[in-house]
């Protein structure tokens, strides 16, 4: 029986196996380590994990959506499955992609016949369902590679990233796959793959809002909308990922986003790269505060925009050359 999970999203592990199922390679900065979830949000991981139901992130670019599903599988320990969302994205492309090219070649000119498992590639949600069964079940599936690294049944986090990306149908295509959890090659005689019902994945979709999302489709998953964090929160978060003081740094990224006519608002993730380059380079507080040529300098890091960054820089020398 599967002990049930319980997501805090506070920086704290909760087991680690040997070895490591997460291997999501973040470091430094950007590790999930340091990612910082408050109780709301912890909550709706943890109903999403005891509905079965995928979780569904909104919120603005650079708030945490995708690092969150990091989060999950680092604090578990548990393989992360990426599947990047496009827009010819079709609800097979979750589960695997057949070679029938690499076949016909193989066929036809090397006259080799391989097993089909040889030109399966398994996305994101296939992955996560082979996984979730004993290698002895699943063998005839998998490649050769995939079967050094499957050893023992694990239940997974999905991530599927900026659905809102994928043709409109989309969505409404891959309600029967994330709530049926199994698949069949098509081009194979190869039974149906079910997921182990005692492992089945923790499916993160992401969503910048770019386009609506089909009701059904909102029906059908728990839905949390990252607001961008109060100043207590971003100095927490920004405590977590860095060392030293920065609190000059946050109050002029704050006073940055108090300006309505940004065409394109900074987020926290903007916040985080540009105070680690006003570390490296060298630019004290007190630096910050006069805002010196070197600072407007680096607004590029947080200005996404060619107006918003000469308006900025502009008010900034008015200001100046009013205070000199």
């Amino acid at each position: 029986m599967q002990t049930e999970l319980l997501y805090r999203g506070q920086g704290e592990p909760e087991r680690r196996h040997s070895p490591p199922r997460y291997q999501g390679g973040e470091k430094g900065t950007d590790s999930p380590s340091g990612y910082y979830a408050n109780h709301d949000l912890a909550d709706a991981v943890n109903t999403a994990i005891f509905l079965r139901q995928p979780l569904l992130v909104m919120g603005e670019p650079g708030t945490g959506k995708t690092q969150l599903a990091h989060s999950i599988a680092w604090e578990f320990d548990l393989p992360l499955h990426k599947f990047n969302t496009k827009m010819n994205s079709a609800g097979l492309d979750l589960f695997y992609h057949y070679d029938s090219v690499l076949q016909f070649h193989d066929a036809v000119t090397l006259g080799k016949q391989y097993a089909p498992s040889k030109y399966v590639q398994y996305a994101a949600l296939g992955r996560a369902i082979l996984f979730s069964n004993p290698p002895e079940r699943v063998s005839e599936f998998l490649p050769e590679k995939l079967q050094d690294s499957h050893r023992e049944a694990t239940q997974s986090v999905v991530l599927i990233d900026e659905i809102d990306k994928a043709p409109r149908d989309f969505p409404n295509d891959i309600l029967a796959e994330t709530e049926e959890l199994k698949f069949a090659v098509r081009e194979t005689d190869w039974d149906e793959i079910p997921s182990n019902p005692e492992l089945p994945p923790i499916v993160v979709f992401t969503s910048n809002q770019e386009r609506n999302l089909p009701e059904a489709f909102l029906r059908r998953c728990i839905f949390y909308y990252i607001p961008f964090p109060s100043e207590a929160d971003l100095r927490d978060i920004v405590r977590r990922r860095l060392t030293g003081k920065h609190d000059a740094g946050i109050q002029k990224f704050l006073e940055i986003r108090q300006d309505d006519r940004l065409v394109k608002k900074p987020a926290t993730a903007e916040l985080i790269s540009w105070l680690r380059v006003l570390e490296r380079i060298g630019i004290g507080p007190s630096e910050v505060v006069e805002g010196s040529d070197r600072v407007r300098r680096t607004y590029s890091v947080l200005l996404k925009t060619k107006e918003d960054f000469e308006r900025l820089t502009r008010m900034e020398v008015n200001a100046a050359l009013k205070s000199s």
